[in-house]
């Protein structure tokens, strides 16, 4: 496979005798799929799928090398043969595509984020050296321990290698414990594993030879480590790249990114949001990429071909993990080499539904493309049986995905939007700071229904009247909703506004301003943010105990980070009562007692959202008609882009 316009993304690359098809990788990433901490057909189905899809590389999930490593009551587990037979599917069904495959080996030490029965479990480092996010105090390992899970990392990778697997990746990254024993300021001990840098390497060294020595001679060993961790008591680049310098001569490739599990702040760079530029760590590469002989991989927001296909081109590496790109479009690979570039569905990195759900417990999925996590259901497009007239009133996310998909499926498709721009929602979303990027669902969603021949007409409202003339067979309501104003005291002439005349420009605020937050999301933060950045006075107030509650976990700490930087005041559990001339009283959501802001000129409202369905009633009896994200209820896009395909894929 080759491409004139990405020649560096599209040569072969070969490692240990195995040649890779092209340098796209689908990093190792949790899915939260197997169960019993095993794989299953959820988990082959969402791999082969990235494989059908053309991907070169892919890196499976952690397997636990010992017991003492589920750090997560779901992790893959390689501690016994019975997991031989699931990873031999899913390297079977990879492997025809022609993809090489190859699984992570993992032990997180100290961080332990759960356990299966929710009990704390007992976790184990290098040293007795705490870890600040988890808040987990682990057991120092003694002698007979670190050769157990020395140990385990050999048996683990027989089994992979018993499996068919093209080879492993040591997880060294992000903190986990070959991470902590390399750390000088995690790494207290005073035996063999601590002192020089060598000491430090001890461990990391005795697990690649025990791999080595139980895997064939064509299996490909490489290991994954943090640039520099991002955090005062993480490792440093100079620190990490002297280690890899000292650790290539055992390796087949170094994967490089970068962040610690061990801290809030570390742990954005796991996942890095829309916040982060992408493909960030891109110079970082370079710098490691120049003083090494072996191939260098990087991860880190490489959101589209044309990213990668840089970094290539300068030689900052040699192959590009771009593994949320490809839970967004799994066909990627094959788009960009066959010049569709341009119907390439990019990665918006809001982190919702992917790593989200991960921290949930909930398998992976991607707002944009829901099929995602569901290839059991929604693999393979399912023809329609009779053609129908469909009509979509709506052409925010959740029409314009119902429109794209029953267009794809054979039905006569017209979608009709009221404003002279699609997108609903999304349109307001990319107005607020550093979430340019979410107006990408927009743009996606209508390639998608360009390419799926739905036809469109903008500046019109649909009434009764219009649905009559059209004759549908079925009319999908995606009306969307509009800014809920709750009942509370108003006295006085205090201004009171909603987020959406905010972001409109539509008003004229006062200097001081009190930001009110419901739901526990982006919107008002954002708000808060966009108006001291303008030069306001500005208050938060959440009802929830803090702020981005609902929020994926790395962008609610991104975020906390920049409203902390620009010095805005947050107050929790405040609760909204009422306003009078220039004050704005709220309770306390949990005891009630009184919360007073005074000196105030303009109380800015984000409580959540009404569903717009006028529409509805007016079509009772006349035709067959479905409701179908917030004109449903209100909820956020994921919600309503899922519900479009399940009803499309229904009709």
């Amino acid at each position: 496979m080759s491409s004139a316009t990405f020649p560096h993304l599209f040569e072969p690359l070969e490692i240990r005798g195995k040649r890779l098809k092209n340098r796209i990788m689908s990093s190792g990433h949790d899915t939260s799929m197997p169960a019993d901490n095993l794989v299953n057909d959820q988990l082959v189905a969402y791999h082969r799928a990235r494989a059908k899809g053309g991907v070169g590389l892919i890196v499976l999930q952690v397997a636990g090398v010992h017991d003492s490593a589920r750090y997560t009551s779901h992790v893959l587990m390689a501690t016994d043969d019975e997991c031989i037979e699931g990873y031999r599917q899913l390297a079977d069904a990879c492997h025809a595509e022609g993809t090489v495959v190859l699984s992570q080996v993992f032990h997180p030490g100290r961080e332990i984020m759960e356990s299966s029965d929710g009990l704390l479990t007992v976790a184990w480092s290098a040293s007795a050296s705490p870890n600040e996010r988890f808040r987990v105090m682990p057991r120092a390992l003694d002698q007979r321990m670190i050769d157990e899970i020395v140990a385990g990392y050999g048996a683990a990778a027989r089994r992979l290698s018993e499996a068919g697997l093209d080879g492993v990746e040591i997880v060294a990254s992000h903190g986990y414990l070959p991470a902590q024993f390399l750390n000088p300021r995690v790494n207290h001990r005073e035996d063999g594993y601590n002192g020089d840098l060598d000491a430090r390497l001890r461990f990391v060294r005795e697990v690649i030879l025990a791999v080595r020595a139980n895997c064939p001679e064509d299996f490909i060993v490489g290991m994954r480590i943090s640039a520099d961790e991002r955090d005062p008591e993480g490792l440093t680049e100079d620190e990490s790249l002297t280690a890899a310098l000292a650790l290539q001569g055992q390796l087949d490739y170094l994967h490089l990114v970068a962040g610690t599990s061990a801290s809030i702040g570390g742990a954005i760079h796991i996942v890095p949001p829309m916040a982060i530029e992408a493909a960030y760590l891109a110079s970082t590469a370079g710098t490691f990429k120049s003083r090494l002989d072996i191939p260098l991989f990087v991860t880190g927001r490489i959101n589209q071909p044309q990213e990668a296909e840089s970094i290539l081109a300068r030689g900052q590496a040699d192959v590009c993990g771009m593994t949320r790109a490809l839970i967004c479009d799994p066909q990627m690979p094959n788009k960009a080499a066959n010049g569709r570039s341009d119907d390439v569905r990019a990665c918006i990195a809001c982190n919702q539904a992917c790593i989200g759900h991960f921290h949930r417990g909930y398998p992976i999925s991607c707002i944009q493309h829901p099929e995602t996590g569901r290839e059991l259901t929604y693999g393979e497009s399912k023809p329609a049986t009779v053609r129908k007239r469909v009509m979509v009133v709506g052409g925010g996310p959740a029409g314009m995905k119902a429109a794209a998909v029953a267009a794809q499926r054979g039905h006569e498709v017209t979608l009709f939007e009221a404003a002279n721009q699609l997108g609903g929602q999304v349109l307001l979303a990319q107005l607020l700071p550093r979430r340019a990027e979410f107006g990408g669902a927009a743009t996606n969603l209508q390639r998608e229904m360009e390419l799926a021949g739905v036809q469109v007409q903008r500046n019109v409202r649909v009434d009764r009247a219009l649905v009559e003339l059209e004759r549908p067979d079925l009319v999908i309501l995606a009306t969307g909703a509009k800014p809920y104003w709750p009942a509370f005291e108003r006295g006085g002439d205090l201004q009171v506004v909603d987020a959406w005349q905010v972001l409109r420009d539509e008003v004229q605020l006062g200097r001081s301003v009190v930001v009110t937050d419901w739901r526990g999301d982006w919107i008002a933060p954002g708000i808060a943010e966009r108006l001291a950045c303008n030069g306001h006075q500005v208050r938060l107030a959440v009802s929830g105990p803090h702020c981005g509650e609902s929020l994926p976990l790395y962008v609610r700490d991104q975020m906390a980070g920049e409203l902390h930087k620009i010095g805005i005041p947050i107050t929790p559990y405040a609760r909204l009562y009422g306003c009078d001339d220039n004050t704005v009283y709220m309770t306390h959501a949990a005891c009630g007692e009184p919360m007073l802001f005074e000196e105030v000129d303009t109380l800015v409202l984000c409580q959540g959202h009404q569903p717009v369905d006028d529409l509805g009633a007016g079509l009772e009896g006349l035709v067959d008609f479905r409701r179908i994200g917030d004109c449903l209820a209100p909820r956020t896009v994921e919600e309503a882009i899922y519900e479009g395909l399940k009803l499309a894929w229904s009709i």
